[in-house]
């Protein structure tokens, strides 16, 4: 299982936060069998019972709001101010599926002869393990294990060892708000040992992963030979599209939320970025002001805005792809500075000039970093957008609305913002096409993938 210990750093100071025990490979499989064995009276609580525990769990973390941001900016390296929003977006998502537990209806079926009656019902899945990213430790634990718990499921989630904090206080929480404390649990190990254990354990019904692509295909591949169920959600590559038409200010607002938030670091962040010719100029001018607004430094300062990328990998690959687009042409209009004060800075960059055999144009940058590129047609601009392997997000901005149509409808893409730079809420369904994944998470649909359909067909 590889090594015993693991360290939990501070990404803007580079200070060790905690020291943690990786679980072993007899931990994780008596854990995995204590959730089987509480599954067998979890999933025969009703529905409003399941609901209470939810909400009282909402509640209990909302108490601790404060301790936790600031508990996520430290692991992370976020803006306090963005790890309070995560908190409440986190919550939202636990109250969403708390009423969400009450609505998991069956149907009656009119019968094809007299003496049947036809019945149809839903069942929890079974005992549900989740494996969740460092970028958002508070939000993509609970878009899985909100709705888990509240079919009936079991659930153990095995967070990032970047941040791994935010995801222990969560199910402490849980466990303070009355769910046993075999329903829901952590463990802690490399994605590599426990992703194995967990796709190949036969008490395991159900996996759900966010995170790369490579992985997301390794643990499907892994599911294989149990058919477990598995949700997806993937990488992304996701376009901006600014079209002629577009309101400048409100592309310029649109483009620094998607862009910006978490330091670049989503995986429905503006990767690539595409203005009409005619506007790229005034597009760029408005841009760059608003990008150089943005305040760089420690997260716990309320002022930041964007504070460090979460480590050396992340920090390496982000400067690799700015210096391979200006070895190739690209030309910086801001930014282009990367340094380290105790942890890893990149200043907010935007470049222009790109082309298509640059990196940042086809791999996924993970960073505050935006290439702009112009275009002259919007279908020249759809193919573009198009022409990846990934479909998680995209974004266009245009205040006609045919135009607005003829993008929504021809971009192959799960999430799409028309102006705007933030398309995802609890009730919303979330998730992504091609190689960014499948299954959808929120929205009515988030609780569909922990639920089994059950038919009994009655002679009367």
């Amino acid at each position: 299982m590889g090594q015993i210990e693991f360290e939990v750093k501070n990404p803007a100071t580079g200070e060790v936060i905690e020291t943690l025990k990786n679980n072993s490979e007899e931990e994780i499989n008596d854990k995995i069998e204590r959730a089987f064995e509480a599954f067998k009276s979890f999933k025969k609580t009703t529905a409003h019972e399941r609901s209470q525990y939810l909400y009282k769990w909402r509640e209990l973390i909302l108490e601790h709001e404060e301790e936790i941001a600031l508990m996520m900016t430290r692991e992370s390296g976020k803006p306090l101010k963005e790890s309070k929003g995560e908190v409440k977006y986190a919550t939202d998502y636990i109250l969403w599926f708390a009423e969400e537990a009450k609505r998991t209806y069956g149907r009656t079926i009119p019968e094809h002869v007299n003496n049947k009656r036809l019945i149809v019902t839903r069942a929890p899945v079974g005992v549900v393990a989740s494996i969740t990213p460092w970028n958002f430790p508070a939000a993509m634990m609970t878009r899985k294990a909100a709705p888990a718990l509240a079919a009936g499921c079991t659930f153990i989630c095995k967070p990032a060892q970047d941040t791994p904090l935010t995801t222990m206080k969560f199910v402490d929480l849980a466990h303070e708000a009355g769910f046993d404390k075999d329903v829901i649990q952590y463990v802690n190990g490399s994605g590599k040992d426990v992703g194995e254990i967990f796709t190949k354990h036969q008490l395991i019904s159900k996996i759900t992963y966010t995170g790369s692509t490579p992985v997301g295909k390794q643990l499907m591949s892994q599911s294989s030979s149990t058919l477990k169920k598995i949700t997806l959600e993937l990488g992304g590559h996701a376009p901006l599209i600014v079209h002629e038409d577009a309101d400048i200010e409100k592309a310029v607002e649109g483009t620094i939320a998607s862009k910006f938030r978490n330091a670049g670091q989503t995986c429905v962040c503006a990767n690539r970025v595409y203005v009409h010719e005619s506007i790229q100029q005034k597009y760029e001018e408005t841009l760059r002001s608003a990008v150089n607004a943005l305040k760089v430094g420690n997260g716990e300062d309320e002022l930041t805005d964007i504070g460090p990328v979460i480590n050396r990998d992340g920090f390496e690959k982000i400067k690799s792809h700015i210096e391979d687009a200006t070895s190739k042409g690209a030309r910086i209009v801001t930014g282009g500075d990367s340094y380290k004060e105790g942890g890893y800075y990149i200043v907010p960059t935007v470049l222009t000039d790109v082309t298509d055999d640059m990196k940042i144009m086809t791999e996924e940058t993970f960073g505050p970093v935006i290439p702009v590129q112009s275009y002259h047609s919007i279908d020249d601009v759809i193919h573009k957008a198009n022409n990846t392997p990934f479909g998680l997000a995209a974004y266009f901005f245009t205040e006609n609305y045919s135009t607005g149509v003829q993008l929504y409808e021809n971009l192959d893409f799960g999430v799409i913002g028309w102006n705007d730079g933030g398309p995802s809420a609890a009730h919303l369904p979330f998730g992504g096409m091609k190689e960014s994944g499948f299954g959808r998470e929120g929205g009515s649909e988030g609780i569909e993938p922990y639920l089994e359909t059950k038919v009994v067909s009655i002679m009367v």
